[in-house]
């Protein structure tokens, strides 16, 4: 596989979405292998970095940021102009919040891609890591989901990443844009929001809540732990075969909501109980019933497999996710009593 593999060493690297979740620890893992990473992050009138203000000193002084709006075509044009590569994370990924608010997940997933993309195309950027996700392929009609899955777009968000991921297939197609889409299954780990079904159970115990409160139990998920995300992004930016494909980041291990809960509250020592709250619950014909990922594409293709693979992996990074969630420091920056759309 060497032959094929970039090395992206002297290569300038463009992370929007930097402040985000899988942002930072991208950001961080990159400056780690000694890169030269440019950090895109959203404009705020605090200057605030997101999660990379909790990242190591001498991680922030290893990079550039470049605070902006993903939404606006110049100030991305900008940021990107002195660029190689560029993974794109910046976006809206709140389901509920999509219920709400159609109209702005069209505006920063769908037009934001766009707005890489024309830029690339300009610039001639080497090449283009397009953030995807498992929601695109709704409640699975088959398993393991391959990348061939028929995709259903049900909720405003999947429709609106469905949109970003044609958009960028269909410049790789039109103008040769290098694009590849990395499409992780459901990322956790330290600094996942709120919104997020583990951190909310987490924090909920960890606060010394015995009544749990959940919305829909029995769908099942394929969860992917924050490291092996980051390590699926790096494959993909080294390959050259990774573009115009479509490549699933998965661990491919299936559990359900409910006996996730259980085991996260097994790790934790506590008895707990689990309450239904209707208001966390989605539309019936919305909710994505069952996720599994087949993630042959990602070995045969990137060389790239799962460290946290399997209901022993999934274990290993619970206990990892919890130990940072339950730092009061961290901790305190969670209102667990308060559901988060």
């Amino acid at each position: 596989m060497e032959d094929i593999l970039v090395n992206l060493k002297g290569k300038k690297i463009l992370v929007t979405g930097a402040d985000g979740f899988i942002g930072s620890h991208l950001v961080e893992e990159l400056v780690r292998r000694e890169n030269n990473v440019k950090a895109f992050v959203l404009y705020n009138s605090f200057n605030s970095w997101g999660w990379l203000d909790q990242s190591p000193i001498e991680i922030r002084n290893s990079i550039e940021v470049f605070s902006g709006d993903i939404r606006d075509p110049y100030g991305v044009k900008q940021a990107m102009k002195d660029c190689d590569i560029v993974f794109h994370l910046a976006a809206l990924i709140a389901i509920p919040y999509s219920y709400h608010s159609p109209d702005t997940y069209v505006d920063t997933n769908i037009k934001g891609t766009l707005n890489i993309l024309q830029a690339a195309r300009e610039l001639g950027i080497e090449k283009v890591v397009h953030t995807s996700t498992s929601e695109v392929y709704g409640t699975a009609k088959y398993v393991p989901i391959d990348e061939e899955h028929p995709l259903q777009g049900q909720s405003p968000y999947s429709a609106s990443k469905i949109g970003a991921d044609q958009i960028a297939i269909s410049f790789y197609k039109s103008f040769n844009t290098p694009v590849s889409i990395i499409r992780p299954f459901n990322t956790y780990g330290p600094r996942q929001s709120a919104r997020a079904v583990i951190p909310t159970i987490i924090t909920q115990i960890a606060k010394g809540e015995g009544k749990i409160k959940l919305g829909a139990l029995h769908p099942t998920r394929d969860f992917n732990y924050v490291k092996d995300t980051v390590q699926g992004f790096i494959s993909v930016a080294k390959s050259d075969e990774s573009i115009g494909e479509v490549i699933n980041i998965g661990s491919s291990f299936e559990i359900s909501i409910g006996d996730t809960a259980h085991l996260i509250a097994e790790l934790m020592g506590k008895e707990i109980e689990i309450e239904t709250d209707n208001i966390r619950m989605r539309p019936e014909k919305s909710e994505v019933e069952r996720l599994w990922a087949n993630n042959r594409k990602a070995k045969e293709l990137l060389g790239w497999e799962p460290h946290y693979g399997g209901v022993k992996g999934f274990k290993k990074g619970l206990k990892e996710t919890i130990n940072w969630f339950t730092n009061l420091e961290n901790l305190n920056r969670y209102k667990a009593g308060i559901y988060n759309i």
